[in-house]
């Protein structure tokens, strides 16, 4: 009985996953079908002029003239043996410049996704305890603020301050000018790694250190913590006994739930300090029509952001043993569901 449930939910996560691959390959690809771009004619300029039969050879070669429909039934298939086409712009395989890039964008997320989890949880959690305090008004004013600024105007603001006028970092790139990529050390790579990934860190922290405060003064408020308080339990009893224990998993659902939103930032980021990564490519792709790196930077983006909300949901598990294993499987696109598991455990 327990195998057959397994294979059950196996089953139904091999079927999500495919559901939604074709679902991004179809809107994706209508997209970019509706754009008034000629990805023909932004060829030709980055090549030279060509005759007309020559622009007739290369609709031909790239399959432009045939029915839309057809079209996108032969970049599937091709999509379906692994072959994500020929970038237009870099002349090379698309799965192997994202194979490439993807490492630079994952070293600037992780950085970004640890700064802003582990500085949210923190002031957010001395928030929580201060309430109503000068501390507290003093943080929470700037967390709105921050959670009001776009990511590329406080990249421009660091990269000015700390680039051009202090000059400890440098203006941009993944590693020195001139350097070969062998030569690179890691201390300079990280040190061309922080601005940025401290950048975008700022754009997401403010959320989880607001939501944080909140669940925490909601705990502090509670009457089993007003009991534990007539037990004669310390404040940093109370909070490290009950108060992170139960909003952990909440500030957990949300640092989970912005990888899709730092992609999006990693996009405006990295074009700012000119980092070498997916957000850069896939800028350079929309605006210069290159329609195969396009469409595969939006798969694996869709990828990516579907395995980071299964690690969350795998942890959650881990966290609050009260979720099943089977309903972490099921339940893998559904992360407001983990709300409603963490305030059920609060009021017991």
């Amino acid at each position: 009985m327990r195998v057959t449930k397994s294979i059950q939910t196996t089953i139904t996560y091999i079927v999500r996953v495919l559901t939604l691959l074709f679902a991004v390959s179809v809107i994706a690809f209508i997209l970019v079908k509706l754009s008034p771009v000629d990805p023909i004619q932004q060829y030709i300029i980055s090549t030279g002029a060509v005759s007309p039969e020559q622009r007739e050879e290369l609709e031909e070669y790239w399959g432009i003239d045939e029915p839309p429909v057809k079209q996108f039934i032969n970049w599937f298939s091709a999509l379906l043996h692994g072959d994500m086409g020929i970038s237009l712009l870099y002349r090379r395989p698309v799965l192997d410049l994202i194979r490439e890039k993807f490492l630079n964008t994952l070293a600037l997320m992780i950085c970004a996704w640890v700064f802003s989890g582990i500085i949210g949880f923190s002031l957010g959690c001395a928030m929580g305890v201060s309430k109503d305090k000068l501390c507290d008004r003093i943080l929470k004013r700037i967390c709105l603020f921050l959670c009001s600024v776009p990511t590329f105007w406080l990249g421009l603001v660091l990269l000015l301050i700390f680039s051009v006028w202090l000059g400890l970092f440098p203006i941009g790139f993944s590693s020195p000018i001139g350097m070969m990529n062998s030569d690179v050390s890691i201390w300079q790579q990280i040190h061309h790694l922080i601005l940025p990934a401290l950048s975008l860190s700022l754009m997401s922290f403010a959320n989880v250190a607001l939501h944080t405060r909140q669940k925490l003064i909601d705990v502090l408020e509670s009457d089993y913590v007003l009991f534990a308080k007539a037990r004669g339990e310390g404040r940093f009893t109370i909070v490290k006994r009950h108060g992170i224990r139960n909003i952990l998993l909440p500030a957990l659902t949300l640092q989970f739930a912005s990888f899709a939103e730092l992609f999006g930032g990693s996009v405006l980021a990295e074009n700012v300090f000119s980092y070498p990564g997916l957000g850069s490519a896939v800028s350079a792709a929309g605006l210069n029509s290159d329609i195969p790196l396009l469409l595969g930077i939006t798969l694996f983006s869709a990828v990516f952001v579907f395995i980071g909300n299964l690690i969350a949901n795998i942890l959650y598990g881990v966290i609050d043993p009260k979720i099943k294993e089977d309903y972490v499987i099921q339940n893998t696109s559904h992360n407001s569901d983990c709300h409603t598991v963490s305030e059920n455990y609060n009021n017991e």
